[in-house]
């Protein structure tokens, strides 16, 4: 081993350099992995979900996945390590057409992207792909690349080519998201229309129908799906599979051709690595032009003319929205303090620059779509007759089995209509402007997309809390009954109520109750853990500007000690059951508990939070608030009918399934603000999850649907304490009113909501 450092003549002693390069090799070589493995999880996604314009879920053009490319193409910007051998030469080869892939790949992520983000990676994305080019052409002057010159420029010319219709698309983000936000609300103000019109249906097929509607805007609406029809997007995925293709031929030539090629003797510094390399690379390259390949052949398919899909006339025409961005721009003034510092001759030759510099782009953002509408129409001319065959065998096909279709999908006479083949849906397929002809098969492509995804949600309902809430008074009464005013208060001020806390110490004390069968208090267990999820989400979505998070903290906290481990803060539940004590001497108890944590953490009060607005308290002394005023109620009650444990217990668990079903028939009004509030890029998850959520609550709806509500507004029905005030003015019983209460109707949130009456 030679010494580190210099030699005995005084030169640098270089033998060790090339040591590491193998490990760097298997550096690129895992990079290379991850992109390969996040492009694999979108076709994967793609496919089980059949989205076939293949959104990018995993794989985006942003920070993580431009470092990794840089890291990947690390063999490619090697200017001054030797690459004799075969292997060598196709690695530097993979890495240019991995590029292209990467990129005809991404191209719809740029649609869920902001402004500033999309100026981000297209720059960081150029000043990638200059730096490769300007490598390629050193290494093809220097020699280091020899050998697949004419495939490097061809790769080199589609990388270029990529880049600039990646730019220019990226160019009609804003454009298209704006319009399609507009048509959006327009569209969902009539879909409101029509839902609220049927006086005579249920809750439940209200929301049914609206949310056909709503995912079939949220759906063709959404940015990626927008960006993943384009002409540009879909004539990029030609140019991957032409890369793709001059790659194959490359490697085809160089091993069953040897001698059209004249490679040179020995290995690279990187050895054994540059297989690795090649092997992922080229795997990757497969991969990710599947989805560039698979809209390309989409796009073929849905435009041919003999197809009865689209007319020729308008086929090179030019919409307004892919030059409305930088006509836009000519007009706005040079904003920069440079030009305002200026005299008006120099501003006024700037702006003139500007304006020419902007009408180039324009012309050249023009040639850009005439070009890929040119792609795109070449492409019909080859492939069209192979659909047509297609077309021909499958109609020959569904001869073939006539008779047998007729009596499968003749209508029995139990079967029921499916609600969504009444509808006419043309009407709420956003579209822009050129894509009038794909108004009827977008329709059609996804016409039951919302029948499946509530069939799978009904597979996964909630069985537990449906059970619970079968047993639910018909009129909610235990939303008023849970918390007497005729409890004295522990301090001035009561805070407000949430939807979770009641239930959660409602939950512990019946879990402390004597004799109470184990199988009961494991369904009531699972019954709240269910309820819980949706009370969760409607307060957070609903109950935003209460500032209810220390409440909402606190029912969490002890949530998590109840259902792990059967505790409440520092009292075992399960314990207590077993001391052989009575339902009352158990309510004592738990309320004495109660009473003296909170006294005690009064006296530790360092901060005087409990001098503040209730709102602000620990989660503890929140905790222990409502177990003293809750356990204080029941007792109070418990006195007067002297109730055994099991009956207690029944009716604890009643008064839990009031508050459960009194939260959740806010469950129509988190619909309506989460398919219209959302933004455009989350708004079809957010309509798919809806649609979900109720195939599991579809049957908890019915329930709900024979109680009786309360007169109130719809952001008066988010809030418990608006709830108890309204149960208490109509119900017969004697109920006093709290301050707390009577300051409910201005506490609630006065956001405006939508709803489907």
């Amino acid at each position: 081993m030679g010494k580190l450092g210099c030699n005995i003549d005084g030169n640098l002693n270089d033998q060790k350099f090339s040591e590491p390069l193998p490990w760097i090799g298997i550096y690129v070589a895992a990079a290379s992995m991850a992109c390969l493995a996040a492009m694999a999880a979108d076709v994967i996604h793609g496919f089980r979900h059949q989205k076939f314009w293949f959104p990018c879920k995993f794989f985006s053009i942003n920070a993580t996945s431009l470092t990794l490319i840089g890291v990947a193409i690390k063999l490619l910007v090697d200017l001054n390590t030797a690459m004799p051998s075969r292997q060598d030469q196709l690695a530097k080869l993979s890495s240019v057409v991995f590029i292209c892939t990467v990129m005809g790949n991404s191209m719809p992520s740029f649609g869920t992207m902001g402004n500033e983000e999309i100026l981000m990676n297209i720059m960081a994305l150029a000043i990638l792909v200059v730096t490769v080019i300007v490598n390629i052409c050193m290494q093809l002057a220097t020699g280091a690349i020899f050998v697949f010159w004419k495939e490097h420029a061809s790769v080199m010319f589609l990388m270029l080519l990529l880049l600039v219709m990646l730019t220019f698309t990226a160019l009609t983000v804003p454009t298209t998201k704006h319009y399609l936000e507009y048509k959006y609300r327009k569209k969902y103000e009539l879909a409101v229309q029509e839902v609220s019109d049927e006086i005579e249906k249920t809750v439940a097929s209200k929301l049914r129908k609206g949310l056909v509607m709503y995912w079939m805007m949220a759906h063709t609406s959404s940015p990626q799906f927008v960006m993943g029809r384009s002409v540009t997007c879909t004539a990029s995925g030609a140019f991957c599979v032409l890369s793709a293709m001059i790659l194959a031929e490359a490697m085809l030539r160089s091993y069953f051709m040897p001698g059209s090629f004249k490679f040179c003797s020995g290995d690279s510094d990187y050895k054994w690595s540059t297989t690795l390399v090649l092997i992922t690379q080229t795997v990757a390259v497969g991969v990710g032009t599947i989805a560039p390949a698979i809209r390309w052949l989409f796009a073929i398919r849905f435009r041919c003319p003999k197809r009865g899909n689209i007319s020729f006339k308008r086929e090179f025409y030019v919409e307004s929205y892919w030059i409305q961005r930088l006509s836009e721009m000519k007009e706005y003034p040079l904003a920069t303090r440079i030009f305002k510092l200026r005299s008006r001759h120099f501003r006024r030759v700037a702006h003139a620059s500007k304006v020419q510099f902007l009408n180039l782009c324009i012309a050249l953002q023009t040639w850009i779509v005439v070009m890929s509408k040119v792609v795109r129409y070449i492409s019909i001319f080859f492939v069209c007759y192979v659909l047509l065959c297609y077309d021909c065998c499958r109609e020959l096909k569904k001869k073939f089995k006539f008779n047998n279709t007729i009596s499968s999908n003749y209508p029995g006479p139990d079967s029921q209509p499916d609600c969504n083949s009444k509808l006419d849906l043309s009407r709420f397929v956003l579209h822009l402007e050129g894509e009038e002809a794909l108004v009827g098969l977008m329709m059609r492509s996804n016409f039951d997309a919302t029948d499946h995804l509530l069939q799978k949600g009904k597979k996964r309902e909630p069985k537990y809390l449906t059970k619970l809430l079968e047993n639910s008074s018909k009129g909610f009464r235990g939303v008023a009954e849970f918390d007497s005013n005729q409890v004295p208060s522990l301090v001035c001020e009561e805070a407000t109520n949430c939807w979770a806390l009641p239930v959660v110490t409602l939950t512990s004390i019946a879990l402390a109750l004597p004799d109470i069968e184990l199988s009961l208090t494991k369904d009531l267990l699972c019954s709240v853990s269910e309820g819980l999820m949706y009370v969760k989400h409607i307060e957070k979505i609903l109950l935003k500007s209460a500032k209810l998070g220390n409440i909402q903290k606190a029912a969490e906290v002890v949530w998590t000690g109840v259902d792990l481990y059967h505790k409440w803060l520092d009292v075992d539940l399960h314990k207590l059951s077993l001391q052989g004590k009575s339902p009352k001497e158990i309510l004592e108890e738990l309320a004495e508990t109660a009473k003296n944590k909170f006294l005690e953490l009064k006296e530790k009060d360092t901060k005087a939070w409990l001098k503040e607005n209730p709102l602000k308290w620990p989660t503890k002394v929140l905790a222990a608030n409502s177990m003293y005023r809750i356990s204080r109620t029941i007792l109070l009650e418990h006195e007067s009918r002297s109730q055994t444990g099991e009956k207690l217990f029944e009716a604890i668990s009643v008064m839990i399934s009031d508050i459960l079903g009194a939260c959740l028939t806010n469950f129509q009004e988190v619909i309506c603000i989460k398919v219209l509030n959302t933004a455009i890029e989350e708004r079809e998850g957010s309509v798919r999850h809806a649609v979900f959520v109720l195939g599991k609550t579809e049957n908890i709806l019915k329930i709900l649907d024979n109680k009786a509500l309360p007169s109130l507004e719809p952001h008066q029905m988010a809030c418990i304490d608006a709830w108890r005030l309204s149960l208490k003015q109509n119900s017969p019983w004697d109920f006093t009113k709290s301050s707390s209460e009577e300051k409910t109707l201005s506490s609630c949130s006065n956001d405006v909501y939508l709803a489907i009456d």
